[in-house]
């Protein structure tokens, strides 16, 4: 049985492969590829033998998926599977495995990072500074005391709650599956979006979400509100959100992810916006999860073979 890491896993070479040799022995032929393409015949040249594929978040479309002709399981190192072409994975046969859980720390870091550096000004301190300048219109804000809005409630939303509730935070959630016992006050996306000080999105990205955040709920926004979104780039409208911000309707935002994976064009309409905080996709991205990640992708794929699977999508 033959086993293909079609892409780089962020792992060093030799430290993913002897994780893949404890993990599976000699129960398959591992084929390590180190070099990350998007070009659908070569990856279909990379797959087209493995009954097993191990990726991450390149694009798999469904002429891909479709040249992947003996593939029986797609162990995929990400939470998220909305860069696979499913229905056609579906159609094929192809069991898809995903790494849930592995970046809940990262995330929940990141979130708190880039809302204390936005609050406390932290970068506009640091030019002031190194410019010889004081703290003069730099006065910033505490955590303390503020309504911390959560939409979703899964393992990074709650891992989030957590820390908000840890930094004194008040703390509303929306979600579809209702947490009791946790102290967080459940409420509907429209309470939560005019009540809140804070609020940070966890969602997946599918149909349902698609612009769940819109011109619509952000104008319900609290001018002092910020709106954090590390969870996927389509679940909030753009455009709607530049505009609220550039008309100093809301006070900031935090992104991480955008319709597409960075670099974003340059006339994307979050680049120049007020009061905004910028990352390049990389809330996941840490040395931790990266490794967790990987123990996860081969243990998926032990489950398989022992005819137990598991974190099935």
């Amino acid at each position: 049985m033959k086993l293909v890491i079609i892409e780089p896993l962020g792992v060093n070479k030799d430290t993913l492969l002897k994780m893949a040799e404890d993990a599976l022995g000699d129960r398959v032929e591992i084929v390590y590829n180190d070099t990350r393409v998007t070009d659908t015949q070569e990856l279909i040249e990379r797959g087209k033998d493995a009954d097993i594929i191990v990726e991450a978040n390149l694009p798999l479309n469904a002429d891909v998926i479709k040249g992947f002709e003996k593939c029986k399981l797609l162990s995929v190192a990400f939470t998220g599977i909305d860069h696979v072409a499913v229905d056609q994975a579906k159609e094929q046969g192809i069991m898809i495995c995903n790494c849930s859980g592995y970046s809940n720390a990262a995330v929940t870091d990141l979130v708190f990072g880039m809302l204390i550096s936005l609050y406390r000004n932290i970068s506009r301190c640091d030019s002031a500074v190194r410019a010889g300048k004081t703290k003069d219109g730099l006065i910033g804000f505490e955590l303390e005391g503020k309504k911390f809005g959560i939409v979703g409630t899964g393992a990074i939303g709650m891992s989030v709650a957590k820390v908000a509730q840890a930094f004194g935070c008040e703390v509303y959630a929306y979600s579809r599956t209702v947490k009791e016992g946790c102290g967080i006050t459940y409420v509907g996306l429209d309470e939560l979006m005019s009540t809140c000080d804070i609020i940070s999105l966890h969602v997946p990205s599918n149909a349902e979400t698609k612009h769940m955040i819109n011109k619509d709920n952000i104008a319900l926004m609290k001018k002092n509100a910020v709106l954090i979104n590390l969870a996927r780039g389509p679940v909030l409208d753009s455009q709607a959100l530049a505009d609220a911000l550039n008309e100093e309707r809301i006070a900031g935002a935090c992104i991480d992810v955008f319709e597409m994976e960075p670099p974003i064009p340059a006339d994307h309409p979050l680049l120049n916006c007020k009061n905004t905080l910028l990352t390049p996709h990389v809330a996941f991205a840490t040395k931790e999860a990266l490794e967790k990640r990987a123990v996860i992708v081969f243990d998926n794929v032990v489950r398989y073979l022992d005819g137990a699977p598991q974190n099935v999508m």
